[in-house]
């Protein structure tokens, strides 16, 4: 497990593909900082060429990871967005995660929220990566994986 300077992370997520992308797992940390929050993403199983390797990732504002046959995790919402901002300004907007041979790593600085704000809203991952342009959401294609934000209690 990842630590930042020996600390556990102040909230994380159990991340879950779902259920055309089942072998998807994995989690994000959130570690409370000087100034922002540290993202830690740990993801295996994502399928090989997916994206192009590429892979858009967000907080979203709902607080389930469900949905209906249309759209597996429709209850995510949108991105997490408290100050009404156009993307990729919005606070849940992250960079995108890079497939390597189906595992992804990543560790992100962020001033725009910190890890109390996250807790009960959502991180997604979506099947393209975000183009940081086209509104709302950056065209990042379907939600393919999901997790839902949760306190760490034994910190």
């Amino acid at each position: 497990m990842y630590t930042e300077n020996g600390r556990i992370p102040a909230a994380t997520a159990r991340i879950s593909g779902s259920k055309e992308y089942g072998t998807i797992n994995g989690k994000a940390d959130f570690y409370d900082t000087y100034g922002g929050t540290i993202v830690v993403a740990e993801v295996q199983g994502i399928p090989e060429g997916l994206g192009n390797g590429f892979l858009g990732f967000h907080i979203h504002q709902g607080g389930a990871c469900t949905g209906n046959e249309k759209d597996a995790f429709a209850d995510t919402g949108q991105h997490y967005n408290p100050q009404d901002k156009p993307h990729p300004e919005h606070a849940g907007d992250l960079p995108p995660l890079l497939n390597n041979k189906g595992t992804a790593w990543m560790v992100v600085y962020t001033d725009r929220f910190y890890p109390e704000d996250v807790i009960g809203k959502t991180v997604v991952i979506h099947s393209k990566p975000d183009d940081f342009r086209t509104q709302p959401s950056g065209d990042s294609g379907e939600k393919i994986a999901c997790g839902v934000i949760k306190e760490r209690t034994n910190r």
